[in-house]
């Protein structure tokens, strides 16, 4: 449908949203009427973009969403799509939980070509993978929005050291979600330091009192006490006769290619958080690999040989 360089704002929003759905989860939607303004903001890592691009609103949502290749991710976008829209007409500002990277990433990719609409993601810290989205109309979405709280878990942890999992396993146990929470920092023997959606905080404080066999003690800390430290890394070379996920894996974490394959087959590796099923899955620079068990590795520079074959860097996470 074609959009005259005239039409209103509201006109825009509702012809390019046509096509979803009138309800969304309410998982998703968490309304700010007034939340406090600051001058500057300790969430470090936010992505405020305004977005004016009229001409990339053409009304069809499935449009805007043919890139996004994960169906399950899609979906999710969409629902951030809906978010958007009632945010930005109703002019008040509208949250998600935390999202995995995949949504997050897809999610401010696609919102970033509607008009009048401000996007906020932030995690707490400059890399955080879990973060959550604020949506709403640029003249409401001035600033980071206050939405990520972090907890601080403190035991004796010098004769039990205890996992992400030892520690996502006891925040669940309180029964609790997922999407409640964000990135967990373990700190070896000292504990973990934990982002999470600040109207849990006082509940987590209250109701963990165990992680594995160690009793701990939870207490809150503003963002910027946050002990974070960027991945160490080691990077080489590899020379490839293709991009294939079980070629270019299997040599950067250093075992066969029939061994890749097995743990492909039984869905423990994942390409930018997504699930890889088939062997012959191509990847590209700036794609993150990593397989349950074995860590994580990045997809640098790809460059192809005079015989034909590739030779592509591996930047693998200690």
């Amino acid at each position: 449908m074609a959009v005259t360089s005239f039409a209103p704002p509201w006109l825009v929003l509702r012809q390019a949203f046509r096509t979803v759905a009138a309800s969304s989860s309410s998982s998703y939607l968490h309304p700010t009427h007034n939340h406090t303004v600051l001058p500057w903001s300790p969430l470090r890592h936010s992505a405020l973009r305004r977005c004016h691009v009229a001409e990339a609103m053409k009304g069809d949502v499935e449009l805007l969403l043919k890139g996004v290749g994960d169906q399950a991710v899609a979906k999710e976008v969409k629902h951030i799509l809906e978010m958007a829209r009632r945010a930005t007409s109703r002019r008040e500002v509208l949250h998600t939980d935390f999202l995995t990277p995949p949504v997050v990433k897809e999610s401010v990719s696609v919102l970033g070509k509607l008009a009048d609409v401000a996007v906020v993601a932030q995690g707490g810290y400059p890399e955080a993978e879990r973060c959550r989205i604020s949506v709403g109309h640029p003249d409401v979405l001035t600033n980071d929005p206050d939405i990520v709280a972090a907890l601080s878990i403190t035991g004796n942890f010098g004769f039990q050291a205890c996992s992400h999992g030892d520690f996502l396993g006891a925040i669940l146990g309180t029964g609790i979600t997922r999407d409640k929470l964000g990135d967990i920092l373990i700190q070896e023997e000292k504990g973990a330091q934990v982002l999470i959606v600040p109207e849990l905080v006082d509940f987590i404080v209250s109701a963990l009192d165990k992680v594995g066999n160690v009793s701990v003690t939870c207490s809150k800390i503003p963002l910027l006490a946050l002990e974070y430290e960027p991945p160490r890394t080691n990077s080489f070379k590899t020379v490839e006769a293709s991009l294939r996920i079980d070629a270019v894996a299997s040599a950067g974490f250093k075992i066969s290619r029939s061994k890749l394959v097995d743990l492909i087959s039984s869905g423990d590796v994942r390409v930018n958080w997504a699930t890889v099923t088939k062997n012959g899955t191509t990847v590209k620079t700036g794609d993150v690999v990593s397989v349950s068990g074995k860590g994580r590795l990045k997809i640098g520079e790809i460059n192809e040989t005079k015989k034909g074959k590739y030779a592509v860097e591996i930047i693998r996470y200690l």
